[in-house]
């Protein structure tokens, strides 16, 4: 099956001279939860606003469904839509009216059922006959997303759309965004709310000074970049590191009760087993031990690190 969206070549330079997109290439399946973090500055909000139209590229192509954004702008439009930073909303309309517009404005015939049930599903279904300028920032984005959803696209962009929420929104829409995920929805979202790219994404990229540096599944960039840590509870705490121990670059912790050892998860050796002989030798004893993984957070500050 051919992605859904396919960016080729994709650089943007501004009047300024500064290049915010260096030959991008990205492809996305449909139906899946794709998740771009970077840094501030890094090229995010550029990317997702070429996509949808918003900016001009000043080279390379992007398809969405197989329509160019440039040739065939109106087909590639309406199968996207796009839940943007800016809380920005038509003050004085009504919450119905401004979702029902803007299903209007791609051309979709009115469909009070379908709007009914986004507003339900987005707790909005109370407010639908407020202003929104009397809402709560979270009501506002809670009607960006409902209008994002009104001509019912195939396509999502959620650009850091949790930013500044409340908890009940952010579980709200992410209960959305899995429901939608099933009915065959693809969704493209920024954050820098890692823990989530951490538990919706089906695959993550990483862009950093408008250049994509690594796109993987997600299990995979962590098994690949990622490290494990093996803490020792030890049985008596210790003051300093023996000498003997020096080469495994231990780390002390906990008042001197808990030694840490950092290895790659997918070296051939990993170093335990000599080190627990080693540790013997060197008198010292434990009661208890453990592993993890490290997050998604430490391998996104270390490729952005590495790239500087």
């Amino acid at each position: 099956m051919p992605p859904i969206i396919s960016i080729s070549q994709l650089s943007k330079t501004y009047s300024s001279g500064f290049q915010a997109l260096k030959s991008v290439d990205l492809d996305i399946s449909q139906g899946e939860i794709f998740a771009l973090l970077g840094p501030n500055g890094a090229g995010k909000t550029t990317l997702i606003s070429i996509v949808c139209g918003i900016v001009n590229a000043t080279s390379g192509g992007v398809t969405v469904g197989g329509h160019d954004i440039r040739r065939d702008f109106r087909a590639a439009r309406e199968m996207i839509g796009l839940v943007p930073q800016e809380l920005t909303t038509d003050s004085f309309e009504s919450v119905w009216a401004t979702v029902s517009f803007s299903r209007g404005l791609f051309g979709r015939r009115r469909d009070d059922a379908f709007v009914e049930k986004t507003l339900k599903d987005l707790s909005l279904w109370d407010k639908r006959d407020a202003r929104i300028l009397t809402l709560s920032g979270g009501m506002k984005r809670r009607v960006l997303i409902a209008k994002a959803l009104a001509h019912e696209p195939r396509v999502l962009f959620l650009d850091e759309p949790t930013a500044g929420v409340d908890v009940e929104l952010r579980r709200d829409m992410w209960q959305l965004v899995r429901g939608l995920r099933e009915t065959g929805v693809t969704i493209i979202l920024t954050t820098h709310y890692i823990e989530e790219a951490e538990e919706m994404a089906d695959r993550i990229g990483v862009i950093s000074k408008g250049e994509i540096i690594v796109v993987e599944q997600k299990a995979e960039l962590m098994s690949k970049l990622g490290r494990k840590r093996l803490t020792l509870n030890l049985q008596e705490p210790l003051s300093e590191i023996p000498d003997s121990l020096e080469p495994y670059r231990l780390e002390l912790k906990s008042g001197g009760c808990e030694l840490v050892y950092t290895y790659d998860a997918q070296g051939q050796r990993t170093g335990i087993t000599r080190l627990l002989t080693d540790l013997s030798a060197a008198g010292v004893t434990f009661r208890d031990l453990q592993t993890e993984q490290s997050s998604l957070e430490e391998i996104f500050v270390g490729l952005v690190k590495d790239k500087r």
